[in-house]
């Protein structure tokens, strides 16, 4: 009799720990999709502002451009070919001081860098940028993009913060260092970084955090070196990669 009470005794232990494995599972599965799409949400947003951004921007750059022509062919039509010359020259100056592209031998990062640094100038956030990138990178393009894209948020987003716009800078280098491609990303902050073991915690939220992540995991996908360090206001990532892998 008391085996058979013993033996069902086990039997119900077993099948509650397997219910309750199933239901953890289950609650993780949840949990983690819940998570994700709204970093995919948080992601998408920041997309959309970009390309409204760049939609603004293309439409100041119609409407100058139009008013150019006018003023030429208006030139044109009174002979006036010496003013027609001095605008000319005008209009070439500042041309050269609106080409502020970033280049860096990249197309994918130069369309990431630059579409970023739309955002700063529209956020009100001065940078500055020295970037190259070689032709023979071990990382792909798309990974390169999710370092970078990554990087200037958490630097924008840290500036924001910041009241006085005097106060507020993102600096960006990336270049090769010692045969490897060196990505460093500076950025003024106001208060004090959370640290947690040996990494600093986003301050932005548990989704935020994913962004972090897939920096550091990409890093570690190629056998790379991660680094922040925080000192008087200053937030520094520097990251360094190699351009061939070993096998």
């Amino acid at each position: 009799m008391n085996y058979w009470i013993i033996s069902a005794i086990i039997i119900i232990i077993l099948l509650a720990a397997a219910v309750s494995v199933l239901l953890t599972r289950r609650y993780i599965r949840t949990f983690t999709d819940k998570r994700i799409a709204e970093y995919q949400n948080d992601l998408i947003t920041k997309h959309c502002e970009e390309v409204q951004n760049i939609y603004k921007t293309m439409r100041g750059w119609r409407h100058d451009y139009k008013n150019h022509i006018q003023v030429m062919r208006a030139s044109l039509e009174m002979g006036s070919l010496d003013e027609l010359k001095s605008y000319l020259g005008e209009l070439s100056v500042d041309l050269d001081t609106v080409d502020t592209v970033v280049k860096t031998g990249n197309v994918m990062a130069d369309a990431i860098l630059n579409s970023k640094l739309a955002l700063c100038k529209a956020r009100n956030i001065p940078y500055e940028v020295t970037a190259g990138i070689p032709e023979k990178c071990s990382v792909n393009d798309v990974e390169l993009c999710v370092i970078i894209g990554n990087l200037l948020d958490n630097a924008m987003e840290a500036c924001e913060k910041i009241a006085e716009r005097e106060n507020r800078f993102i600096r960006v280098y990336t270049g090769v260092f010692k045969e490897q491609l060196y990505i460093n990303v500076t950025n003024s902050m106001t208060g004090t970084p959370v640290k947690k073991g040996k990494a600093y915690k986003s301050s932005k939220g548990e989704n935020h955090g994913f962004g972090l992540m897939r920096v550091d995991a990409i890093a570690d996908k190629y056998k790379g070196f991660v680094n922040r360090q925080f000192e008087d206001g200053v937030f520094g990532t520097e990251i360094m990669l190699p351009l061939v892998l070993n096998k």
